[in-house]
């Protein structure tokens, strides 16, 4: 699920959907309006899932979807290799897979209680708790 908002209205280290993929928004710089157009919005973000670093040129009254972020709660079941664990939801008790990044990674083990993210569908464990 996304919302749109303006361009104009982002901040650094918020969020935002650029070629269909949540992004983390790493710089914002806006030109000022010249005579014959409208000012202008260079965003530079990195993707949450991927680690992709993805640029966007657009005027500062366009739209852009912006994700909504579910933060929830989850007991790690097993370490399935390839940076992805097996997590259990604390609340519906419900089974699913998750991926991490590296430098998470090396925290974690079975039994641990860890924060992971929905975003458009995917999950992603952020860190430990």
């Amino acid at each position: 699920m996304s919302k749109p908002v303006e361009i104009g209205d982002l901040k650094e280290g918020g969020y935002c959907i650029i070629d269909g993929e949540p992004c983390r928004i790493v710089s914002i710089e806006k030109s000022k309006p010249g005579k014959h157009g409208s000012a202008k919005a260079r965003i530079v973000a990195i993707g949450v899932f991927d680690g992709t670093k993805r640029s966007i040129v657009s005027p500062v009254d366009a739209r852009i979807d912006v994700p909504i972020i579910e933060k929830r709660t989850g007991q790690l079941i097993a370490a399935l290799g390839n940076n992805t664990y097996q997590v259990m939801d604390l609340q519906s008790f419900e089974t699913f897979e998750a991926s991490v990044d590296e430098e998470v990674s090396g925290q974690l083990k079975q039994g641990d209680e860890v924060e992971y993210w929905v975003i458009l569908g995917r999950r992603k464990i952020m860190r430990k708790k």
